[in-house]
């Protein structure tokens, strides 16, 4: 594999997985971050859906921590979403098929908590062969210091951490077409 392979994303390649971003949970989480993350979640959204990118959500223990926050369902729309009592992402077999039957090599992740679910599902979707690009600013933890931990390993796993803009531009390759002037609006 090139390293060009590895490190860009492709929109026909990609899909967007969006970790428990839950009501609940969100209460525990610094403010000031988390109007950040869902702020670039919610424009990792707005790009899957323009540029035919799927969506998979997951949500651990909805009847605990509730359902996704209210503004990431608006903009998932009809993407699946996945209860999960495992930690891991890949511990609901609906979402493992639904990767699988994808066809798509490249996971975009984006959630909470990074040290926790986040970190766990990167592990076992690497495990399992896939590309995986962390978004470094559209994951989060209650403190920095999980966070940083959660990156460190998930990189030692072979993960390509990113960021919101990157991935964003990746996905897009050229600038003047009708999708650049939609949505590097987004990011101004």
């Amino acid at each position: 594999m090139s390293v060009r392979d590895r490190f860009f994303l492709e929109r026909d390649k990609a899909v967007l997985v969006v970790i428990d971003v839950q009501e609940k949970l969100c209460v525990a989480m610094d403010d000031k971050v988390l109007r950040r993350v869902t702020k670039n979640i919610g424009i990792l959204l707005e790009a899957a859906n323009e540029l035919k990118v799927p969506v998979l959500v997951t949500e651990q223990y909805v009847k605990g921590l509730g359902a996704t926050l209210p503004e990431l369902q608006q903009k998932a729309g009809d993407a699946p979403r996945y209860e999960k009592m495992a930690f891991s992402s890949c511990g609901s077999a609906e979402f493992v098929e639904k990767l699988k039957c994808s066809g798509r090599t490249q996971i975009i992740v984006t959630g909470m908590e990074t040290h926790v679910c986040v970190l766990q599902t990167v592990i076992e979707l690497r495990d399992a062969g896939f590309e995986v690009h962390v978004v470094k600013d559209a994951v989060m933890s209650r403190s920095k210091q999980n966070w940083q931990t959660a990156i460190e390993a998930m990189t030692l796993t072979g993960a390509v951490p990113t960021c919101t803009e990157a991935a964003l531009f990746q996905l897009l390759k050229v600038a003047g077409t009708e999708e650049f002037k939609k949505l590097s609006k987004l990011v101004r």
